[in-house]
């Protein structure tokens, strides 16, 4: 891997990230409900230049209310990690209209002393056409900021769970590494569908380094209630919560449900 690592999104899903990013109409008129809830019936290069303005970048994250939630997915050929070198640039397909800047994301890439780096537009249309998909190169301008900023709320949501922790003494958490996979269902998406909520569209699974101790996070992604005022806007909620494999994460969800 390089410090152009890609972030974390699998190929399946990216479907998933269009339909709902079309409904924003453009990267300048879109906006986010990203709500945080406590399940998911509630209402409610390193340079590299950035792809959208970060006051556009910023004004997404602000508007948007995030919800953390349950999620699982996966692909034969999922993204992740241990992948990213696989996916150039130029490969597969070349669209001359679509912007081959990366935005730099705020999420430390662990053992590097960089923060990982999203696709491009260019990437993400090239991504699709590899599986198969028939994307609209015009659509990237819009699912790009989108992603973007739900990944952007996903790590603000695990650095929420890691507060405290121990972390601190070393700079805080850092993003080991992640994998998509759209087509596995965590026990909690099982059991939350069981009761006619509906089935998160994609699942990511992401370990960080809290000083030496690794901790693996699970990371549910849903479609969100449309806010009736603003019924167009793309709508999504998140549940992020440490996993249950290991006796830390164990710790941490006990002491969450007692309020420590």
């Amino acid at each position: 891997m390089n410090g152009e690592d890609k972030c974390p999104v699998d190929h399946a899903s990216r479907q998933a990230w269009l339909d709902q990013a079309k409904a924003a109409g453009s990267a300048a008129n879109a906006k986010l409900n990203l709500t945080t809830h406590d399940n998911p019936g509630s209402d409610t290069k390193t340079e590299a230049v950035c792809p959208v303005d970060h006051s556009a970048r910023n004004a997404l994250l602000n508007a948007s209310k995030i919800s953390s939630t349950s999620v699982s997915s996966k692909t034969p050929d999922a993204c992740s990690s241990d992948r990213l070198d696989s996916y150039s640039e130029t490969a597969a397909t070349t669209n001359g209209g679509l912007s081959q800047d990366r935005e730099v994301s705020s999420i430390p890439r662990a053992g590097t002393g960089k923060n990982w780096v999203y696709p491009s537009q260019q990437q993400f249309f090239n991504a699709m056409k590899r599986k198969n998909f028939d994307p609209n190169a015009k659509d990237m301008e819009t699912i790009i900021p989108i992603h973007n900023a739900v990944n952007e709320r996903a790590w603000m949501e695990i650095l929420k769970w890691e507060e405290g922790q121990g972390s601190e003494a070393c700079g805080g958490p850092q993003l080991v590494r992640f994998e998509g996979d759209a087509s596995k269902l965590t026990p909690t998406a099982r059991w939350n569908m069981m009761f006619g909520i509906a089935k998160p569209f994609d699942r990511h699974d992401w370990m960080i380094d809290r000083c030496g101790t690794k901790v693996e996070y699970v990371i549910d992604f849903y479609t969100g209630k449309p806010n009736p005022l603003i019924p167009e806007m793309p709508s999504f909620y998140l549940d992020v919560r440490p996993k249950l494999n290991s006796v830390e994460g164990v710790r941490m969800r006990i002491a969450k449900f007692f309020g420590f």
